[in-house]
């Protein structure tokens, strides 16, 4: 008899090492492990100790063995170039066992370190399942990260080879990614042994002797690689992300676990079967392309979509229909942002209307929170049940979601539902005793985590522990604050740190205010994120210039939005920045960046009783005016 929702989070609790033990007999081992969970090193746990497996074998190899090899696995839909590719799971197989053996040959081994700089291309996928082959760790960098950036993941990774495109793609451009690698080696301190780049026909790169190999050159010269056996606790990927500090953090996913809980979410969670298509409308560069574009789909043994294009402009807000009707999609995973852009375009679903997507069961949403105009929208439009549900970059998947596999249960607006099986929730209060039900407090999650979550930082293991564990013993602390409510409900209200959320892209405000210190003319600076009806969340900054400065100041904030964009890239999309005399603080220097936020997002406001000048905040919000904000008849204050 299949088990409810409370029964299945029940015994997931009650019973860990039976519950994931039973969910780790549906992955290939090529041993056992000794352990479900090693408590021997708290608060560091880890999971299937002692045992050996491989992704590569887990996603792909295992399918041709069981007799699915003509079965899709991967389907890739290029409306920036016209290409639209199904791959099946033997076709995917032998091209990934291929370029396995051309990274060997090129000396790329058991745990030495690969970034992948690439585009939405299946080549992308390869390179990921190619390095998980033959136990190689890869780090994939957003395509096209300014090099700088680029730059500081070479330098903390320390990679042996650098997998890159010549260029990728975008509505109207193409972006030239070569000169953008070239740049960051120039600019790191470690230098790759070798670089393998694919040859794009929109931008051939110009290769440098001695470094630079073709892909299509090195793997017709390569033979297969066979799947390489690797303990459970290796880690597959290092995906960096940013920190509070400004400093990247390397997220390390190790491998059995990962297996074990995304296998396990992909029925569990989002009900897809083997044989279904299922599309993650993400990028590979972040955590959903990893977990849902690529990893758990393929261990499901379903069909994944990989999108290169937009949900408007490739080209029109019907991009999203158009690929669920033609390639039947079942379930869709995408971001808030994505939604939000398509309304904006085609408010009353008109483009819908031309397409037949009445293959589609569900819509997930994450990244951030889900306004409820956006979630009803959705819910209109569509016809389907609309879960938003809540994870991060460190989890792999979901912390809280209304789990469909399991048990369908009411949704409540604003709410991710409740704790995923494997999670045991607490909002907390300054003094890490539980928040009343109801009441606001920092949400964190009772160690040990599931499977699947990350286990430290990249050679950052102190840095793991202070950022991660040190505050709340006993548990881990997310960084999001929010409530539960009387009946289990959780509700994710904001970040706890200087991260801000852009289109479901995480980003450091403080990493943005170094850039602007940066320039010559500032003398200080704050950024915060104020509320965007498109994007969640965009950066705002207000640059205090240095004494005996007369330039025009259009000039200047011109020149900073530009320094941005070059040191940390479009993703940012910082576009907001106004010159202001001073900048508002505690007697102690401490910026108020929490009142300047709530000044521009048009929210109530009190007086801090710290401020040293309360003249300041009026001159604030004068210049916040100039930019559009606060919003008409908001902040005001109490």
């Amino acid at each position: 008899m299949k088990r409810t929702y409370q029964e299945t989070h029940h015994r997931s609790l009650a019973d860990p090492e039976g519950f994931w033990g039973e969910a780790a007999e549906a992955v290939h081992w090529t041993k056992r492990w000794d352990k479900v969970l090693d408590d021997s090193d708290a608060p560091f746990y880890r999971w299937f100790t002692g045992g050996e497996t491989n992704v590569c074998y887990n996603a792909l190899d295992m399918h041709v063995a069981q007799g699915r090899g003509a079965q899709t696995a991967l389907i890739y839909d290029s409306p920036v170039t016209g290409a639209c590719e199904k791959i099946t799971y033997a076709e995917l197989t032998a091209r990934t066992a291929r370029f396995a053996g051309a990274l060997a040959a090129q000396g790329v081994g058991r745990g030495d370190r690969v970034i992948i700089y690439m585009p939405m291309v299946p080549e992308a996928v390869i390179a990921m399942l190619a390095c998980a082959r033959i136990g190689a760790v890869h780090s994939v960098v957003f395509g096209g990260f300014a090099s700088n950036e680029l730059a500081v993941r070479i330098d903390d990774a320390k990679p042996v080879a650098v997998v890159a495109a010549s260029c990728g793609i975008e509505p109207g451009r193409v972006v030239e990614y070569k000169p953008l690698l070239d740049r960051a080696i120039e600019l790191a301190e470690h230098r790759p042994r070798v670089c393998v780049i694919l040859q794009r026909p929109q931008a051939r790169a110009e290769m440098i002797d001695g470094r630079d190999v073709d892909w299509h050159e090195a793997a017709a010269a390569a033979e297969d690689a066979e799947c390489a056996p690797v303990a459970a606790t290796d880690p597959l990927y290092i995906l960096y992300t940013s920190g509070t500090t400004g400093a990247p953090k390397g997220v390390v996913r190790d491998t059995g676990g990962g297996i074990v809980a995304l296998k396990w979410s992909m029925q569990n969670i989002y009900n897809a079967a083997p044989g279904e298509v299922y599309w993650a409308a993400s990028d590979v560069g972040w955590v959903v392309g990893h977990s849902y574009i690529v990893y758990a789909p393929l261990f499901n043994g379903s069909a994944t979509v990989l999108f290169e294009g937009k949900p408007v402009g490739t080209p029109d807000p019907g991009a999203f229909w158009r690929v669920i009707s033609e390639h039947r999609v079942k379930v869709l995973f995408t971001a808030p942002t994505a939604f939000r852009a398509i309304k904006k375009e085609d408010p009353r679903g008109e483009y819908l209307k031309k397409h037949d997507i009445s293959c589609l069961q569900s819509l997930f949403l994450a990244g951030e929170r889900t306004d409820p105009d956006t979630l009803a929208w959705a819910k209109e439009k569509l016809g389907v049940p609309v879960i938003d549900h809540w994870w991060q970059t460190e989890t792999g998947w979901a912390i809280c979601s209304n789990c469909l596999g399991i048990e369908a249960l009411p949704v409540r607006d604003g709410s991710p539902t409740k704790p995923a099986p494997g999670w045991q929730l607490e909002a907390l209060d300054a003094n890490g005793k539980p928040a009343a039900r109801g009441d606001i407090g920092a949400l964190v999650a009772k160690l040990p985590l599931p499977p699947g979550t990350f286990p430290t930082l990249w050679n950052a293991r102190e840095r793991h522990f202070d950022s991660y564990l040190k505050n709340f013993p006993g548990y881990y602390e997310t960084g999001d604050a929010g409530y539960i409510d009387e009946d289990g409900y959780v509700f994710v209200m904001s970040r706890t740190d200087d991260v801000i959320n852009v289109a479901g892209h995480r980003l450091s405000t403080g990493a943005i205010e170094e850039v602007l210190a940066s320039h010559p003319d500032v003398a200080e600076c704050a950024v915060m994120g104020v509320r965007d009806e498109l994007k969640g969340e965009l950066p705002l900054g207000c640059l205090v210039l240095n004494a005996g400065v007369s330039r025009e100041h259009a000039g200047i904030v011109s020149e900073a939005v530009q320094l941005v964009r070059e040191k940390i890239g479009p993703v940012a999309a910082f576009k907001l920045a106004a010159v202001v005399a001073r900048l508002p603080k505690t007697r102690s220097g401490k910026i108020l960046r929490g009142t300047m936020k709530k000044i521009a997002d048009g929210e109530e406001w009190k007086m801090p009783a710290t401020i040293d000048d309360p003249a300041i905040l009026e001159e604030i919000t004068g210049a916040l005016r100039e930019l559009g904000y606060p919003p008409k008849n908001g902040g005001q204050k109490k």
